[in-house]
């Protein structure tokens, strides 16, 4: 799986000291071995030297004229024990990506090229003068390679195995209401009190139910990653929206991205799953609990117009990550929609 995609840029791409280093979800200028990008360039320019065709295969053509950004063959090489694929730009630029040691580096060159090519040349996403810009590319990139890999490549592997059903589950909503504790929840039955700080980590996690294989997507919830939730959506079979239902001072901001998504694209279709989390964290009395939690419950549907929803196939949930409270009947409900 790809785990890491990075860029290198500088006026000499060799000059490390005046390099300009950008990574995503890592930062790899922080690994261990020190010497990391010069192996990385090392090993780029090394394989540029056996093959040394400056132009894409698949883009020959007259609009190449018109093409911003001339791109180098793929480069496979081996560093540190992990594989990487790298591409240069114009000659004074490196993009690459990093992958588990279990992927096939040509089951992603080809899509490699032309994203990267669709990106810079027709949709002229980055000048590279823009840091965000750069930041931008990469996230997107990031998104559309990991979809490849889970909606191709994973879809593939998984329909050799059994005959079952393969359902994408894309998990969203504001950053710190919960969802990569949920999945770390989900994939290992744990929770851990020590992450504090809002994940800006993209991730795809798998879990086998009966003959059902979820893929459930967690996207970012900061707000320069909210408009990367369309690219996750997308071949959704179940939409899962959590909230913090212990964060008030947050339900405008929360119930306004909901219905930003909902109602701005055709999603109709898909079912939804919308979980209060924190439950754990609101104060109710014992002695009238379930009285208790069903007037928060009705308080919520209320503010948060989930009346409007109308005939859609949807269910609330009230869940407690750290308690583990309805984890299991999530999953439950999840195979349920999909399967009905």
């Amino acid at each position: 799986m790809l785990s890491n995609i990075f860029l290198l840029k500088g006026k000499n791409i060799h000059d490390l000291t005046h390099l300009d280093i950008y990574s995503y979800p890592e930062d790899i200028s922080k690994k261990g071995d020190k010497f990391f990008i010069q192996k990385l360039i090392y090993g780029h320019d090394q394989g540029s030297l056996i093959n040394n065709s400056k132009t894409l295969k698949s883009f020959n053509s007259e609009s190449n004229k018109k093409n911003l950004f001339i791109f180098d063959n793929p480069i496979s090489q081996k560093v540190n024990n992990q594989n990487i694929c790298t591409i240069g730009i114009n000659s004074k630029m490196i993009i690459g990506l990093i992958f588990d040691n279990d992927d096939n580096i040509l089951d992603y060159k080809e899509i490699f090229e032309e994203l990267s090519h669709e990106l810079l040349n027709n949709e002229k996403c980055c000048s590279f003068n823009d840091e965000f810009e750069i930041e931008n590319l990469l996230i997107t990139l990031f998104i559309d390679l990991r979809r490849y890999g889970d909606e191709i490549l994973e879809k593939r592997e998984i329909s050799t195995q059994f005959a079952g059903v393969f359902t994408k589950v894309f998990l969203f909503g504001l950053d710190d209401v919960g969802k990569t504790s949920l999945m770390r929840r989900i994939k290992t039955g744990k929770f851990n009190d020590n992450y504090f700080t809002p994940s800006k980590k993209f991730n795809i996690e798998y879990l086998q139910i009966d003959e059902n294989q979820l893929s459930i997507w967690d996207l970012p919830g900061q707000v320069r990653f909210r408009e990367k939730w369309l690219k996750g959506i997308q071949d959704s079979n179940i939409l899962v929206y959590m909230i913090d239902v212990a964060n008030q001072l947050r339900f405008e901001e929360s119930k306004r991205e909901f219905w930003n998504i909902l109602n701005n694209y055709e999603l109709s279709d898909i079912p939804l799953i919308i979980l209060g989390n924190k439950i754990d964290l609101l104060t109710l009395p014992n002695e009238n609990y379930n009285d208790q939690i069903e007037r928060t419950s009705e308080e919520l549907l209320d503010f948060f117009e989930f009346d409007k929803l109308g005939a859609r196939c949807w269910k609330f949930l009230f869940t407690s990550v750290k308690t583990n409270y309805n984890i299991y009947k999530l999953v439950e409900t999840i195979v349920k929609l999909t399967n009905s």
